[in-house]
């Protein structure tokens, strides 16, 4: 024998209603099984009734506002099945029977005519402006005029709007004059290009509707809006919940969903979203008049899709052009390109990561004391201009540079883009640096003669963006990075060392000579390095 329950939606809410009895009444009045005390509702509404083999039926009990069973009015008991919808004013009532009675007696009623209609998109481009439902032929070149004059002050105002809050507030001021049966609306984008639909702006038509728009969008059938987007289809349906298209998707049924629309934001030859509508009611006049309102709403769509990917190619153009003067402080021209081209920063940062790198350490000899007889001024000068030239070398090479520590230049290779040939990299724009430096101190293009320290190490470290939600830095952290600057300060003035981990992945080992097996602090083993000669 089934049981009997009701999902009850009220508003933004829903509950579980358990019919205990074999005769349950609905209504405003308290003594009723089921208390609804809202306008819209009788005093005795409706009431379920256990027929004699355990069947359920609905009755309507004379209310003001009628019952409806799957969009029907009930004007005699009727049969009750799995997944029925109830309508007692605006409250839905979704029928759940746990051993469902099948009774092959009671033939539901065929669909009406026009109920759901499904387009591609290219059917509808003109049929808005064509009218062909007037019925003389001066009607319709007045009503063809008119709506070409309101879409081309559509359009003007959509290609002047510079957000996307704009464009949705244009969209939504003519939806909600033009088509009176929708009361809510949303934007859908495909920001990432993946496929996957989000939320990006919604309106109701009144202030009570605008409380069920909540921000996550579960109020939205994304089943309906997924169609339209991947089979670039327009979709109006009258009755969602008798559409057998949407069969066995209950989220329809639980949600109240009616009436719908959706269509694609479709630009040249690429979908980038979909604009969505529905209401709460079945609209009798989508049944009449459903191709003409889907046609303009398909053909508002088309001129949406054009503003929404405007705004969407100059929100790309804005994030590459942050992401590139981030990088450009630690990468050539070069690898900027590439990492913006293949996509390789989610959300513009480069998140740590593992990796075989060579980091370079490089450190003015005698600092202290020349920063003695400079003033602050010339010491900040004249490390920007060595800082300038040195950075090319790095560069040059595919280097990247981690951050000035306040004389010491810190640069590594292998990273973000993976190189085989780091440590060779790191050593030939150390020798690169050494010698520019000595073109400097000759030609006097410093304002004082210097010298570097550098020190090159080789192995496993972690790389990315590194920080707090204020400020973050990307940079390299591990042993690998403490060993070389260790190193630095066995480094003769002038010249370069390399770690023995370094010299062994070395294709070109010429030009290095063995200094010597040497202990640094932090390090339980000797570490044999090499230099320059």
């Amino acid at each position: 024998m089934a049981e009997l329950k009701l999902r009850l939606h009220e508003g933004n809410t829903e509950r579980m209603v358990t019919v205990n009895r074999d005769e349950f009444m609905i209504g405003r009045l308290p003594e009723c099984d089921l208390n609804l005390p809202f306008e819209g509702i009788s005093r005795y509404h409706a009431r379920f009734l256990k027929t004699a083999t355990g069947a359920w039926m609905i009755e309507d009990m004379g209310s003001k506002n009628g019952t409806l069973l799957n969009e029907r009015p009930v004007l005699s008991p009727q049969m009750v099945n799995n997944g029925d919808v109830i309508w007692l004013g605006d409250i839905s009532l979704f029928v759940l029977l746990t051993d469902p009675v099948q009774v092959d007696t009671v033939q539901l009623q065929s669909l009406p005519s026009g109920t759901t209609i499904l387009r591609n998109v290219k059917e509808l481009q003109q049929r808005w402006m064509q009218a062909n439902d007037l019925d003389d032929e001066a009607s319709n070149k007045e009503k063809a005029i008119a709506r070409l004059k309101d879409l081309v002050e559509i359009a003007k105002n959509l290609s002047g709007a510079e957000s996307i809050e704009e464009i949705f507030s244009q969209v939504q001021e003519v939806v909600f004059r033009y088509l009176n049966s929708i009361d809510r609306l949303a934007l859908l984008l495909d920001f990432k290009g993946t496929g996957q639909l989000e939320l990006l702006n919604a309106a109701a038509r009144n202030a009570a509707q605008q409380q069920n728009l909540t921000p996550d969008g579960s109020w939205i059938s994304r089943t309906i809006c997924q169609k339209v987007f991947t089979e670039k289809v327009a979709i109006q349906t009258a009755d969602a919940q008798m559409d057998e298209r949407f069969e066995g998707q209950q989220s329809i049924l639980f949600k109240g969903i009616r009436s719908a629309m959706g269509v694609p934001l479709w630009d040249e030859n690429k979908v980038v979203g979909v604009l969505y509508a529905d209401a709460h009611h079945s609209s009798n006049r989508w049944t009449k008049e459903g191709e003409d309102d889907l046609s303009f709403f398909s053909t508002l769509a088309n001129l949406v899709a054009s503003s929404v990917q405007r705004w969407l190619l100059t929100q790309k153009l804005k994030n590459e052009e942050m992401i590139r003067q981030k990088l450009e402080r630690y990468h050539s021209p070069a690898v900027v390109q590439q990492l913006i081209s293949v996509g390789a920063l989610p959300e513009g940062r480069l998140p740590p990561e593992e990796g075989e790198i060579s980091i370079l350490f490089a450190d003015i000899v005698g600092f202290t004391a020349l920063s003695e007889r400079l003033t602050p001024v010339e010491i900040a000068q004249l490390l920007n201009h060595l800082f300038e030239e040195m950075l090319q070398e790095v560069f040059a090479v595919g280097g990247t540079l981690d951050k000035y520590i306040g004389d010491c230049i810190m640069a590594f290779f292998g990273a973000p883009e993976p190189q085989k040939d780091h440590a060779d990299r790191a050593v030939v724009a150390a020798k690169g640096m050494l010698t520019r430096l000595e073109r400097l101190n000759t030609n006097k293009i410093l304002s004082e003669p210097l010298q570097l320290r550098i020190a090159v190490n080789s192995g496993k470290a972690v790389i990315g963006d590194v920080g707090s939600s204020q400020r973050v830095d990307y940079t390299a952290l591990g042993g690998t990075i403490n060993l070389a600057s260790r190193m630095e300060a066995i480094c003769p003035p002038g010249g370069c060392v390399v770690s023995e981990a370094t010299y062994q992945m070395l294709r070109q080992k010429q030009g290095l000579e063995e200094m010597g097996d040497y202990r640094f602090k932090g390090i339980d083993r000797p570490i044999r390095v090499y230099q320059t000669k």
